[in-house]
């Protein structure tokens, strides 16, 4: 490669990182997995190069937000001429509040390649 001369590793580094671009067009999706290392970085097994938190985007469902969920709709319906009041569960109006799992430090996880984006889409567990 030009420009690179008396530098074989520079050129080298050039030159797959060259070739890696090339695939990445070359194909618009694919998926992968990977791991979330100690400092938050992200490895896949296709690209073996840790990039870096912040290098990566992560879906919001495994950000560690809380799901707010409530059954508050009521249904109405006459028995023995009285007006009874019952959800669709049978169960009076309630809510939870409901974790969803935060991406953490050794997690194995779902990579959607979009381009040259690494989308950590999900965190996988064994079956």
């Amino acid at each position: 490669m030009e420009g690179f001369d008396g530098h074989p590793g520079t050129s080298k580094l050039a030159a797959v990182l060259s070739q890696r671009m090339k695939r990445e067009n070359e194909s618009p999706l694919v998926l992968d997995f990977g791991e979330i290392q100690a400092n938050y970085s992200l490895v896949t097994n296709t690209f073996p190069v840790p990039i870096p938190k912040g290098d990566y985007s992560v879906c919001r469902s495994i950000n560690g937000y809380t799901l707010a969920t409530s059954e508050s709709s009521w249904t109405g319906h006459l028995q023995e001429n009285k007006h009874i009041h019952s959800s669709p569960s049978g169960v009076p109006p309630h809510s939870h509040d409901v974790p969803m799992p935060k991406l953490k430090a050794g997690d194995r996880v779902l990579v959607a390649w979009v381009q040259s984006e690494a989308v950590v889409v999900d965190i996988i567990e064994k079956s």
